[in-house]
């Protein structure tokens, strides 16, 4: 079922972690009430890509992992710690080291924060901004931009030299390597236009219908289910597959206490395998 977005995520509506209606059609989406990812692709708009003529990353989107949740950490280091096994952070915010099973290629990739290694782990806008700004982002306040950019629902931690390669294709253009990820892939994608009132051009819509006919069950997600576990008691998401490992959870079943799509990195329904 779908229904119209009228509130905010599971933190009440915060700029990470909520994709709440700002009253406008352009500010506005579509909300995921057990919708699969294909149901939700039907429901977006299909329409030309609009010019890319005054892009600007900093000026339309505001500087790069601002602390828009108020947590005191920027929006880099709060998915490095939720994407990162074994994440070593200081004061617990800035993240050192870790351990990331890379979605986008399927390798494990040892991080360690330095001007030299920072960059072979980096976080990447699954809707790329450019792309949204040529698929209705432009249309949107600077605030909900800014709630965009550093939604978590649209962030991943992936090998950097990877999202070098992506950068700003939509899924027609670009899909991850790592086949096995593609369902999910898409399936954020979705959620995130859907959440966002973005379009698809016609070719992207196309390219995302190809892969959804492999796994048509594979759900949309909300926008709650996305942010780092804020919340307390058994339903919140766990953070990273260390944290459930710890619980003795592993493995996390989809519809499992402390399951979150951020832990299934095969897209199989089964997290911290």
């Amino acid at each position: 079922m779908l229904a119209a977005l009228a509130g905010g995520g599971a933190d009440g509506g915060s700029a990470a972690g909520g994709v709440a209606d700002d009253g406008g059609a352009a500010g506005g989406g579509v909300a995921v009430d057990d919708a699969t990812a294909a149901e939700v692709l039907a429901t977006l708009p299909v329409k030309g890509s609009a010019p890319g003529t005054g892009y600007d990353r900093v000026g339309d989107f505001g500087e790069s992992w601002l602390d828009v949740d108020g947590n005191g950490c920027g929006t880099r280091d709060d998915i490095l710690r939720r994407d990162l096994a074994d994440a070593v952070t200081d004061d617990g915010c800035v993240v050192r080291a870790g351990e990331l099973d890379d979605p986008y290629t399927g390798r494990t990739i040892a991080f360690e924060r330095g001007v030299d290694t920072s960059h072979l782990v980096q976080i990447d806008h699954v809707v790329a901004l450019k792309d949204a700004w040529r698929t209705g982002a432009q249309r949107l306040s600077a605030e909900r931009r800014v709630a965009l950019a550093n939604d978590p629902l649209n962030l991943l931690a992936v090998d950097g030299s990877t999202n070098a390669q992506k950068g700003a294709g939509n899924a027609a253009t670009w899909l991850p390597p790592h086949k096995a990820f593609r369902c999910a892939y898409v399936a954020r994608q979705i959620s995130v236009k859907a959440a966002y009132g973005l379009w698809v051009v016609p070719a992207e819509k196309d390219a995302m219908a190809r892969v959804l006919d492999a796994c048509p069950d594979e759900p949309a997600l909300a926008a709650s289910a996305a942010p780092p576990s804020t919340a307390t008691g058994p339903s919140a998401p766990y953070e990273n597959c260390a944290a459930a490992r710890a619980d003795g959870a592993a493995p996390v079943r989809r519809g499992d206490d402390g399951y979150g799509p951020h832990l299934d990195r095969d897209g199989d329904g089964v997290a911290c395998e």
